[in-house]
């Protein structure tokens, strides 16, 4: 699901390989330096029940969502990662109140995959990345 709009729709295709190709390889070379750090983050804001839906904000400058978690650089990693989740994401209508219960059912198990809301020039939307095996 990625958001394209100030519509407040969300379109079922997030991590489709047209849209997401060049960003994957982008992201996902940042993101395994960080990965480890994100899934313990993840377990903890559901086990302390803030939220069962963690989204975690990937950009490479400063954007005004979430809480700063890993800055740029301190883990030899490029990009900002701020966690948030679903409320934060409605109250500030990225996710229109509409669209809720869609996001909700495609949702990547939270064990397996990180959900990040990624914002790259002119692009922001969702991508689900499986958490390297240990």
């Amino acid at each position: 699901m990625i958001n394209h709009s100030n519509e407040n729709t969300l379109l079922d295709d997030a991590n489709s390989y047209d849209v997401n190709k060049e960003l994957m390889g982008v992201i996902s070379s940042d993101f395994v330096k960080v990965a480890d750090q994100l899934k313990e983050a993840s377990y903890q804001i559901r086990k302390r029940g803030f939220s069962e839906y963690p989204i975690f904000v990937a950009s490479r400058r400063d954007v005004p969502v979430g809480q700063l978690l890993i800055g740029a650089s301190e883990l030899e990693n490029q990009w900002n990662y701020k966690a948030s989740f679903l409320d934060e994401f409605t109250q500030r209508t990225l996710i229109g109140p509409e669209s809720v219960d869609l996001w909700k059912e495609n949702y990547k198990k939270p064990d397996e995959y990180c959900c990040l809301f990624v914002i790259h020039g002119d692009f922001a939307g969702f991508i689900y990345i499986p958490y390297p095996e240990d």
